[in-house]
C-alpha cells in the first residue's frame, strides 16, 4: 500500500506544458497594463516601409489595460502575425518526412557516425559549426525548428538525449545568430538605423563569432560526453527521448543508394538556391516555404513515391511538429498584449533613462545587459531594433560609445538571451517537438548563457576601448 502511495504520488506531479507556462506569463502581461504607466513615442517610416521611434518623443497616455476578452483574442492575433514562420515550420516537417522515407537522412547519419566512430565531438563540430554559418547569416535562425528532429535522430544514433540532439541545431544556428556577422534582419537593420555602413566591422565580428561557437560547441561536447559514459547525468534522466518516434536506428546500414545520394543532393542544391536568393533577390520565409514544397515534389518524383503516399507523408510530417509550430503564435501573443496596453514603449524609456549616467565603458556593458533582459519580453531581432536602436543610437552619443558598439550591445543582447526566454517562439517550438520540459532546458542552457554575457562583456569593454568604428 505505501508504495502504491508513493505511485500515486509520482503521477500526479508534472511539469506544466510549455503552453500552460505560455498562458501563465500571457495573464501576468495582462495585469502588467493595469500597472505600468502607458506611454507612446512617436515614429517615422524608414525607406523600407519599417516603422522606428522618433528619439526624445516619448510621452505618457491614458492608461489602456486589456480586458477579459483581449486575453484570449491576443491568441488568435498571436497565431495570425506569425502565420508565416508557422507554417514555414508546417510545410519543412512536412517536407522532411517526404525525405526521411527514403531513407536517405538516416543512412546519411549513420554512414557519418561509422566514419566519426568514437569521435562524436567530430560529428557535433561539423554540425553544429554548419548551423552556426548559417545562422550568422541570417538564413536559418527561426527555420532551426525544422531541423530539430535531425538532430533528435543524430542524437539517438550516438546514444546521447534529446538535449544534445536540439543543442547541435538549435545552439549552432543561435550562436551564430546571436553575433549575427552578416546578417541583414539584425546586425543590417541596426546598422541601418544607427547610421553606419551597412556591416562594416565584419572583422572584429567574426573574432567574436569564432569564440562564441567555439566555447558553444565546447560546451555542447562536454555535456554529451557526460552522458554519454553515464546515462545517468542526462538532465532528463530516465527519459532521455520523451517524444522519440519507432525508428530503429541499429537497422539502418549507413549505405546510400543511388536514389537516396540524388535524394540528398537536391536537398542541398534547394537550400543554396535559397541562400542565394536571400542575398541576391531578397527572398524571405515564404520563398524558403517554396522551396520546401518544391523539394518534396521533387523527392516523390526521384524515389518514385506515389502521389497519394507523398501526400500522406507529407501531411504526417506536418501533424508531428504542429504542436510546435502553433506555440510561436501562442509565444507572439504575449506581445500582442503588451503592445495593446502601450506598455513596451514604457519599458524602452525606463531603460533608457537608467543608462543615461553611466560612463562610456560601464554604459556600453549596461545597454548590453539591457537588450538582453528586454529581449526576454520581445524576442524578434529586427521588432527589437526597430524599438531599441532608434533610442540607444543617441544614447550611445551621449556617453561618448561608438555607434558600431552600440548595434553588436543590441545584437548580443538579442541573441544570447533567446536561448532561455520563454517567450520565443521558436525556443519553446523547439523543445515542444523534442518534448523537453522548459525547465529541464534552462537548467542546461542558463550556465552558457552565463558564459557568452562574460565574454559579450569582455568584448563589450575592449570595444569601446578601441573606440570601435565603422571600418
Amino acid at each position: 500500500m505505501p508504495q502504491q502511495e508513493k505511485q500515486k504520488k509520482k503521477k500526479t506531479f508534472q511539469l506544466p506544458d510549455a503552453y500552460v507556462i505560455l498562458f501563465a506569463i500571457l495573464l501576468l502581461a495582462a495585469i502588467l497594463t493595469y500597472i505600468i504607466p502607458a506611454g507612446s513615442y512617436e515614429r517615422e517610416s524608414t525607406e523600407d516601409g519599417t516603422e522606428v521611434i522618433v528619439p526624445d518623443s516619448y510621452s505618457q497616455i491614458d492608461q489602456q489595460p486589456v480586458n477579459f476578452i483581449d486575453i484570449f483574442s491576443s491568441i488568435q492575433e498571436g497565431l495570425i502575425g506569425g502565420a508565416g514562420l508557422i507554417f514555414l515550420v508546417l510545410t519543412i516537417g512536412g517536407t522532411f518526412a517526404v525525405i526521411e522515407k527514403t531513407g536517405a537522412i538516416d543512412n546519411l547519419i549513420m554512414k557519418t557516425i561509422k566514419r566519426t566512430q568514437n569521435r562524436e565531438w567530430l560529428l557535433i563540430l561539423m554540425v553544429a559549426i554548419l548551423f552556426s554559418i548559417f545562422g550568422g547569416l541570417g538564413i536559418i535562425a527561426n527555420s532551426s525548428i525544422a531541423f530539430i528532429p535531425v538532430g533528435i535522430i543524430l542524437a539517438r544514433a550516438m546514444r546521447m538525449d534529446a538535449i544534445v540532439g536540439v543543442s547541435i541545431i538549435y545552439l549552432g544556428a543561435y550562436s551564430g545568430f546571436a553575433v549575427g556577422f552578416l546578417d541583414p534582419q539584425t546586425t543590417g537593420f541596426a546598422q541601418e538605423i544607427a547610421q553606419i555602413p551597412l556591416f562594416s566591422g565584419i572583422s572584429m565580428r567574426l573574432v567574436l563569432y569564432v569564440i562564441i561557437v567555439g566555447v558553444t560547441i565546447a560546451y555542447i561536447t562536454w555535456y554529451a560526453n557526460r552522458v554519454k559514459k553515464d546515462p545517468q547525468k542526462s538532465i532528463l534522466r530516465d527519459n532521455p527521448f520523451p517524444k522519440a518516434d519507432d525508428r530503429v536506428m541499429d537497422e539502418v546500414d549507413g549505405k546510400l543508394t543511388s536514389t537516396q545520394l540524388t535524394v540528398l543532393l537536391v536537398l542541398v542544391a534547394g537550400i543554396a538556391f535559397y541562400v542565394y536568393g536571400v542575398f541576391q533577390l531578397g527572398w524571405d520565409i515564404n520563398e524558403m516555404a517554396g522551396i520546401f514544397v518544391a523539394l518534396a515534389v521533387l523527392t516523390a518524383l526521384i524515389s518514385k513515391m506515389g502521389s497519394n503516399e507523398m501526400v500522406a507523408e507529407f501531411i504526417d510530417g506536418a501533424r508531428k511538429v504542429l504542436y510546435g509550430a502553433l506555440i510561436i503564435g501562442m509565444a507572439r501573443s504575449i506581445v500582442v498584449i503588451l503592445e495593446d496596453g502601450q506598455v513596451l514603449d514604457t519599458v524602452v524609456h525606463g531603460m533608457a533613462v537608467t543608462l543615461e549616467p553611466f560612463s562610456s565603458v560601464m554604459g556600453a556593458i549596461a545597454m548590453f545587459i539591457g537588450n538582453g533582459i528586454f529581449n526576454l519580453i520581445v524576442s524578434s531581432g529586427s521588432g527589437q531594433a526597430a524599438i531599441v536602436m532608434p533610442i540607444m543610437t543617441p544614447l550611445a552619443d551621449l556617453m561618448d560609445i561608438p555607434r558600431q558598439v552600440a548595434v553588436q550591445a543590441y545584437t548580443l543582447g538579442d541573441g544570447f538571451t533567446n536561448i532561455i526566454t520563454p517567450l520565443s517562439g521558436v525556443l519553446m517550438a523547439n523543445l515542444a517537438i523534442a518534448g523537453i520540459p522548459w525547465t529541464k532546458w534552462l537548467k542546461f542552457a542558463l550556465p552558457l548563457v552565463g558564459i557568452w554575457y562574460i565574454i559579450g562583456s569582455i568584448f563589450i569593454m575592449v570595444m569601446v576601448l578601441i573606440n570601435w568604428g565603422p571600418v
